[in-house]
């Protein structure tokens, strides 16, 4: 691995991160779409996948002004929260709770962009590049949008997941009582 040595060097190699983050998310969301059973949380992911379309691009122009290709880099954080992700859609859970994990995951890629385009925007704001920091910026506040509206499906989507819970812990302790009622008759004989 060539040694980073300094910012500008450090903002391309950061920016590269994104853009494989980026690209890898372009994969995983059809996926998160597919498996979401909530209509609403559906068309966010799908919605979603349009602007990380728009995101890449961005990325590739702040590439170009700084004289970089937008390559050679895999960014393993997205990676693993990519494959948390994959392991939420594959569980064994009712629809309501696989939409609040799903929410749950999406939000934790949400909650990495928002890191990462933050420190890049600052970074290229340190030096003085005022058009890539417009481009990160504008990527930044479409990430922390998702995330308000993630917030806000969760606000019902998560009391529609613990309401189904209840129902099916209400049927398992009815099951489990007739079962102590029973054993409660044979310690009496």
């Amino acid at each position: 691995m060539p040694k980073t040595t300094n910012l500008h060097e450090l903002l391309i190699d950061e920016l590269r991160d994104l853009y494989n983050a980026e690209t890898q998310l372009t994969k995983a969301l059809p996926k998160m779409a597919k498996a979401a059973s909530d209509e609403s949380l559906k068309a966010g992911f799908e919605e979603h996948l349009d602007q990380t379309h728009e995101h890449i691009a961005r990325l590739e122009r702040a590439m170009e002004l700084l004289d970089a290709p937008a390559k050679g880099k895999t960014c393993k954080a997205m990676k693993g929260l990519i494959a948390e992700g994959e392991e939420k859609i594959k569980e064994d859970a009712s629809p309501s709770v696989r939409d609040a994990a799903l929410i749950g995951a999406a939000q934790k890629v949400e909650h990495y962009e928002i890191a990462g385009y933050g420190t890049v925007r600052t970074y290229a704001e340190l030096l003085g590049e005022d058009e890539v920091v417009s481009l990160l910026q504008e990527t930044l506040d479409e990430e922390a949008e998702t995330d308000r509206k993630l917030t806000q499906l969760a606000s019902s989507l998560n009391l529609k997941a613990e309401t189904e819970g209840e129902e099916e812990s209400g049927d398992v302790e009815s099951d489990e009582s007739e079962v102590s009622d029973d054993d409660a008759g044979d310690e009496v004989k």
